[in-house]
């Protein structure tokens, strides 16, 4: 069986070439203006106050966020250093208790009882300073969950919302560049501006 013949006119052909080349040049004007965006927030330079004032709110949001981020870190090692001194504290505590109490014991008077006495009290605080580190370790693993798991998937959306909202921008800037060129009266910028537009929808979705 013969396979069928499809015999299209030469300009189908030239005009599904060129709405190739249209989506390659697209595609590139998107990458080049999303670059030129990143450039713009990594150097710090001014960007659109009515741009940047429309996301305020989402920005003070992010600022929340990141201070939570901030805390956490600075909570979990708080923990873990006072988790240290504690320690520390109990062992010399418990070293000068059992001093006293050996000196104490040598010493006969009034004084020798006053020595065991503290050196008694002494090795209990240490004792009860220890008890301490159940609680801390309690703490410091509620607050490790929470950073592994609440902050770190929060992070990743925040990260994929960081790249949409600078293409999303790079979009505007190149809406700016093409408003400025455009006149009104010729058709084919008129129909640039209208596909620039299509491509901003589809970036704020």
């Amino acid at each position: 069986m013969e396979g069928h013949k499809y015999n299209y006119p030469r300009e189908f052909y030239d005009q599904y070439a060129q709405s190739q080349e249209k989506s390659v040049v697209n595609k590139m004007q998107q990458k080049y203006w999303k670059t030129k965006q990143t450039l713009i927030k990594v150097t710090g330079k001014k960007e659109d106050e009515h741009v940047v004032a429309s996301d305020a709110d989402l920005d003070a949001k992010l600022e929340l966020f990141h201070s939570i981020q901030r805390t956490c870190m600075e909570l979990l090692k708080a923990i873990e250093l006072y988790q240290k001194r504690i320690c520390f504290l109990s062992q010399e505590e418990n070293e000068l208790g059992k001093f006293l109490r050996l000196q104490g014991s040598q010493d006969k008077t009034r004084a020798g009882k006053m020595m065991q006495a503290t050196g008694k009290a002494l090795c209990f605080s240490s004792q009860q300073r220890l008890a301490l580190r159940t609680p801390l370790s309690r703490l410091y693993q509620e607050v490790e969950t929470f950073r592994y798991r609440a902050i770190s998937d929060t992070s990743l959306t925040v990260n994929r919302m960081e790249q949409y909202r600078t293409e999303y921008r790079g979009a505007l800037l190149w809406m700016k560049d093409v408003s400025q060129e455009l006149d009104p009266d010729l058709y084919k910028q008129m129909e640039k501006f209208r596909k620039f537009l299509w491509i901003l929808q589809c970036c704020s979705r």
